[in-house]
């Protein structure tokens, strides 16, 4: 039988998922995170690798730990449209 391409997230992500979703849905959470990442991160309790790949923005380590593909695109996208670095029309 062939692998499935797609692997729900496991419930051991549950906090770095919730981090990605509060990062593209939650703008003060956003904000909170913009002013300090680290704090933000640690407000999520996740733990040191997960806090690792959200603030060097490392996708596949962030997917490798059970993210899901489509929060960590959203969320970044999301972080670079506050920052300025491009708009939703050019994503």
């Amino acid at each position: 039988m062939d692998e499935a391409h797609y692997r729900f997230p496991p419930a051991s992500a549950y906090r770095l998922n919730r981090c990605l979703y509060a990062l593209k849905s939650d703008p003060a959470f956003r904000a909170r995170f913009l002013a300090d990442a680290t704090a933000a991160l640690r407000e999520m309790g996740l733990a040191q690798a997960e806090q690792g790949a959200l603030l060097t923005g490392d996708r596949e380590a962030l997917v490798a730990r059970g993210a899901h593909p489509y929060l960590v695109f959203m969320a970044d996208l999301r972080l670079r449209m506050e920052r300025g670095q491009t708009t939703f029309e050019y994503f």
